[in-house]
């Protein structure tokens, strides 16, 4: 497919072609061949080779992941503004590493052991469930039920409260996207507020009536840091509390919905792993780069920084585009292949460095149980009618994937 611009370097991130989401890829792939350190006409960076993405992700003490500056202009004085500059991903030691090491104990390979007969459980209900309906959307019935009842059993919410949840998560990481509308930033911040209310009211409640067995469960974790001579401020408590909920789905759903719509219309690799299902851990990290769950990430450098042989001023916001990166012909052979066997696969997917994505070991973990699963109890999985990709730049979500289960 031909897309739709005449030149590469006059793209605009904030203002994409009507086209732009049918065919980024194509987008991407363009500018990191012709202009990969592209200015944007707002004075920001586009960077697209995965060379100059992991020399961002190395660098913390030149690229800064704090948002202040960037986000008060989008957000101002308001709740968005509080939530997204205290969570944990926004924030630059020595407050990243103090958070960030109450969050480690969530994901050590004891506490996944602990959680992994909780997601066989879950993922063997929702399949019972799907194989007596046999046409179901993937998304709904299954995509988006998976990760949020296993972060909220971490978090211990309860389930009569986990649709509120998502519908808050949703409109919080929506606010992220490059362009805003006055709707989307009402939402938000409504949003922001009624978790928070729902929160101050549940911590209240733990702490009056602390749980025995808090040891695999992260919000207890986060309540009692104090005790552990890590102190969190009232404030911090919340929004990381906020952030674990919203991060702990959001990805795991987009990477479980690509992953099946991958192996729908890459049919020979469907049954190339059900042939051999020792592939589900490639054929996972395949997934995720074929099909980065985030596509955008940010950094703003301290000082004037060299990158790819240009200069940039300090105090300049660069886009990583990790799509891009994923397909750099210059990292990965045949990068336009989705091939489940693929070694290496030094993705990009999850990040790099300090700020590389926490619950990256949960959500693999999730991908590999559900696809052994799935693909053991069916003999074929085909569409019904082509996967919706929603109307979002910096997630790469699909609203909706009716599929046929063959039993």
């Amino acid at each position: 497919m031909t897309i739709n611009i005449k030149n590469i370097n006059e793209f605009d991130l904030y203002n994409p072609p009507k086209d732009f989401i049918s065919n980024c890829y194509q987008y991407y792939n363009l500018l990191r061949e012709k202009n990969p350190i592209h200015r944007n006409p707002d004075g920001s960076y586009i960077i697209t080779s995965h060379k100059d993405i992991c020399e961002v992700y190395r660098n913390a003490n030149i690229w800064s992941s704090d948002k202040k500056d960037e986000f008060w202009p989008k957000f101002g004085d308001s709740s968005l503004f509080e939530h997204h500059t205290n969570s944990v991903v926004f924030i630059d030691p020595p407050d990243h590493s103090r958070i960030r090491r109450i969050f480690q104990h969530a994901f050590t390979p004891k506490a996944l052991k602990f959680l992994e007969k909780d997601i066989e459980n879950l993922v063997e209900n929702y399949l019972d469930e799907m194989q007596e309906k046999r046409i179901v959307d993937f998304v709904s019935d299954f995509a988006f039920k998976l990760p949020v009842d296993v972060v909220c059993n971490v978090l211990g919410v309860p389930k009569k409260d986990r649709t509120l949840i998502r519908d808050w998560a949703r409109q919080i990481l929506g606010a992220l996207e490059p362009t805003l509308s006055d709707q989307q930033f009402k939402d938000g911040c409504d949003a922001v507020d009624k978790f928070k209310s729902y929160l101050k009211d549940e911590i209240s409640f733990r702490r009056r009536f602390p749980k025995r067995n808090k040891e695999e469960e992260i919000m207890s974790s986060l309540i009692n840091a104090e005790k552990s001579g890590i102190a969190l401020s009232e404030v911090e408590l919340l929004h990381q509390c906020i952030f674990m909920l919203n991060a702990g789905h959001e990805t795991s759903t987009n990477m479980l919905s690509h992953g099946l719509n991958e192996f729908i219309e890459n049919k020979n690799e469907l049954w190339r792993i059900k042939k051999n299902i020792n592939l589900i851990g490639t054929a996972v990290e395949e997934i995720l780069r074929f099909q980065p769950p985030i596509q955008i990430n940010n950094r703003r450098n301290k000082v004037e920084s060299t990158l790819g042989g240009i200069k940039i001023p300090g105090g300049t916001s660069v886009h990583m585009i990790l799509p891009a990166a994923n397909r750099d012909p210059k990292e990965f052979v045949d990068p336009e292949i989705f091939n489940i066997a693929r070694k290496p696969n030094r993705h990009l997917s999850f990040g790099l460095g300090i700020h590389i994505c926490a619950g990256n070991s949960l959500a693999r973990l999730e991908g590999k149980i559900a696809f052994r699963k799935i693909v053991s109890r069916f003999r074929d999985i085909n569409l019904i009618s082509k996967a919706k990709i929603a109307n979002r730049l910096r997630f790469r979500e699909i609203e909706e994937l009716k599929v046929e289960l063959v039993s």
